[in-house]
């Protein structure tokens, strides 16, 4: 319901919106012309990027979670490929150019307000570049496992435990 409150008029004919329950949940309806809300889901991606048993990790420059570690991530563009935001998303807080090569996992749950309803989850490696932080990345790294920073996200975690597998 909370994404519901945020609209407000009907985008086909302007009319102020009401809540109504429709499908089994409080959405916005324009009483004009019948126009239903649905909410689309966020997706980000985020990618796991190991070298010489060691695992690459940016700190956040911003909230959530500033200056904690987490995996390059970001959010997905719509008509984005999400194996490309990936990539692009690590090189933007890296410097670094990687290639996806298998998908992880996807990991559902919104951790926090602003976040993602789902993370695709990839594994890539490096094919060019120079580590240098940039994007909202203020430090990015290169950790051993068994000696990692406070992290940031449970799906950061949860990716770190499936590489470990």
């Amino acid at each position: 319901m909370a994404q519901d409150r945020q609209v407000n008029y009907c985008p086909r004919c302007g009319t102020s919106v009401t809540l109504q329950e429709r499908l089994g949940k409080y959405r916005a309806v324009c009483p004009q012309c019948d126009w239903i809300h649905f909410a689309d889901p966020k997706v980000a991606v985020a990618i796991l990027v190991k070298q010489d048993e060691r695992v690459l990790l940016v700190r956040r420059s911003n909230e959530p979670y500033r200056n904690l570690w987490a995996l390059p991530a970001g959010f997905v563009d719509a008509g984005e490929d999400p194996a490309k935001a990936a990539e692009r998303e690590c090189l933007e807080e890296t410097g670094l150019s990687v290639r996806v090569t298998k998908v992880l996992d996807v990991i559902a749950g919104r951790e926090q307000n602003r976040g993602a309803d789902f993370v695709i989850a990839y594994e890539g490696q490096v094919v060019t570049g120079k580590l240098s932080p940039g994007d909202d990345a203020e430090a990015a790294e290169w950790f051993s496992l068994k000696d990692l920073p406070p992290l940031a996200f449970k799906a950061t975690q949860k990716m770190l435990i499936l590489s470990n597998k």
